[in-house]
């Protein structure tokens, strides 16, 4: 089969490599219709690394899929050939302390797509996962909403996570997909208000038409000020969604005391990242950090086929299979307005 294939630093060939097989009778071979670009994905391309996680070329990256069953294992009872479905990339293993525990997003054995020393990623014509890793979508839904629950379900299980968005006023740190796939279940779950902010306007933009209340781009505006002003008693809870330092700092200002602040973003340097105690111990500000989803696959897949919201309103351009280092240079340079980039086989 051909796989789009990471060959270097911003180096991506359309490679030939085995056809995967179902080995264990618990396996589902997909043939695959859809992938987004996400912001890891890019790190991958760009830098080679995501901390101590570095590419050993070739290497295959992609996590947000959807895709048509092809064959099954002889155990596989949750969906059979034929039908479409949406890829959750955690492989669990089920049985260790944190998956009985509930936590098979910290698996002691956990597997990702498109991990380095884990998983092949799914930029390829075919894929194998674990029936547990596959969503039955239904007729309705399109394969980019179902490839999109993945970031969205991260937004959900953060939004989770925080405290009761009924009536609550939040603050979103980072306009990019996962900073509006947050935003879209805190505002279906009743989020009074919310700011946004952004380094990118074409980004506030969207957020603006997606539902924020107010948007700004801390470049050119003291969003701290700004958003005080308007909120005297201060952000019931913050998203920090850029993994940005100064997005730290302007969230323990933001919040009001006994506020939340929750860790969705990935910082760059992924070692070490600083907090003013003063401020935290004068507010008592509670932190919580964010490890991708936990459950959530299937409850945002739920919000889509309800039309919560619409997940299309992340979606700005569309790339051929072929044309995939296309898309990855786009979303690297944040060029044409660039929010979330699907690749189509």
């Amino acid at each position: 089969m051909k796989a789009m294939q990471l060959t270097g630093i911003r180096q991506m060939a359309m490679l030939e490599v085995p056809t995967p097989r179902i080995v264990n009778d618990t396996d589902v071979l997909i043939k695959m219709t859809v992938v987004g670009v996400c912001g890891s994905d890019v790190h991958y391309y760009v830098e080679g690394k995501i901390g101590s996680q570095i590419v050993q070329y070739p290497f295959t990256v992609g996590h947000e899929g959807a895709g048509v069953v092809e064959a099954v294992g002889t155990a596989v009872t949750r969906v059979k050939p034929g039908d479409r479905i949406a890829v959750e990339p955690a492989m669990s293993c089920w049985s260790c302390d944190q998956c009985l525990a509930g936590r098979p997003h910290t698996c002691r054995k956990l597997r990702f797509l498109g991990c380095p020393k884990q998983a092949e990623g799914c930029l390829s014509e075919y894929l194998v996962m674990p029936e547990t890793s596959c969503f039955v979508v239904p007729e309705h839904m399109t394969d980019v909403e179902a490839a999109i629950s993945e970031p969205l379900a991260i937004g959900v299980y953060a939004v989770k996570q925080s405290i009761p968005m009924q009536g609550m006023t939040i603050g979103i740190l980072g306009a990019g997909p996962i900073g509006l796939s947050v935003m879209l279940p805190a505002r279906a779950q009743g989020a009074a208000k919310v700011y946004i902010t952004d380094i990118l306007d074409s980004r506030l933009a969207v957020a603006m038409r997606a539902g924020a209340d107010w948007g700004g781009n801390p470049h050119t505006n003291d969003v701290v000020h700004a958003i005080t002003e308007l909120e005297p008693a201060q952000l019931d809870v913050v998203f920090e969604c850029c993994g940005q330092q100064s997005a730290l700092d302007q969230g323990i200002e933001l919040l009001k005391p006994g506020g939340k602040l929750l860790l969705v973003g990935i910082p760059a340097t992924l070692d070490r990242v600083s907090f003013s105690i003063d401020k935290l111990r004068h507010k008592e500000i509670n932190i919580q950090n964010v490890r991708r989803q936990n459950h959530c696959v299937q409850p945002a897949l739920d919000m889509i086929a309800r039309k919560d919201f619409d997940v299309n309103q992340m979606v700005t351009h569309h790339f051929a299979f072929s044309d995939t280092k296309g898309a990855f240079d786009l979303v690297s340079n944040y060029e044409d307005g660039v929010v979330k980039a699907m690749i189509h086989f």
